[in-house]
């Protein structure tokens, strides 16, 4: 079952995309920045870009050079994503190479529960977007004839893209926050009652031992 779980991320990612939603305000650099992290390297790269791919076959595509850049940058968010893999947790351990904790890809799940861990997930976020902001506006200007070729077209096509700049910021984090906490608190929280329960089982039978030494 596990081994559909990046082709459910894929159809999340795209839908998202395709169903109304405030401009830039989607999961897909969260997505790259989550799969870095906790599926395989073979997935953690091909999830984000294959549900910008197929969502642009509904949506259309435009210019290529500027497709290459907005593809590129989630890569870029990707990579990102790897090097907070391999960071040491709060633990001072770094994260696992592969999927080899569990056969979940959720599996590294309470390791990253920190108060380090939090700000370098959000800080990859907030680097995530402000890349992705610079390259693809970058790229407009650069590619398209909107805005002149020059520093005052630079600035424009910035400026003009600080509207959805404000999106992208907004739904990374929202979405970061979403796939990070589910991953992080949820194992967190199935073993804290799996020890609750353990706990509950080893007192009773203790008491219950007592009870029939005293008959």
């Amino acid at each position: 079952m596990m081994q559909y779980f990046p082709y459910l991320l894929v159809a999340l990612g795209a839908s998202s995309r395709l169903l109304p939603h405030a401009p830039n305000f989607a999961p897909i650099a969260a997505l790259a920045l989550f799969g870095a992290v906790y599926l395989k390297k073979r997935d953690g790269l091909w999830v984000p870009l294959a549900a910008l791919a197929f969502s642009d076959l509904f949506i259309g595509f435009y210019h290529p050079l500027v497709m290459a850049s907005v593809y590129g940058s989630f890569v870029l968010i990707g990579l990102i994503g790897i090097w907070l893999r391999n960071t040491p947790r709060p633990s001072g351990t770094p994260l696992p190479e592969g999927n080899d904790v569990s056969k979940s890809p959720l599996g590294r799940g309470t390791q990253g529960v920190g108060t380090r861990w939090w700000p370098r997930v959000f800080g990859a976020s907030l680097l995530g977007s402000i890349l992705f902001f610079l390259i693809t506006n970058w790229a407009v200007w650069a590619f398209d004839a909107l805005y002149s070729k020059d520093l005052g077209g630079l600035l424009m096509s910035y400026t003009m893209g600080l509207p959805f700049f404000r999106n992208t910021l907004l739904g990374d984090l929202f979405y970061v926050a979403v796939f990070f906490g589910i991953a992080e608190f949820v194992p967190f929280m199935l073993k804290q009652r799996a020890f609750k329960k353990s706990a509950v089982l080893y007192y009773s039978n203790r008491s219950q031992s007592r009870s029939k030494r005293s008959e």
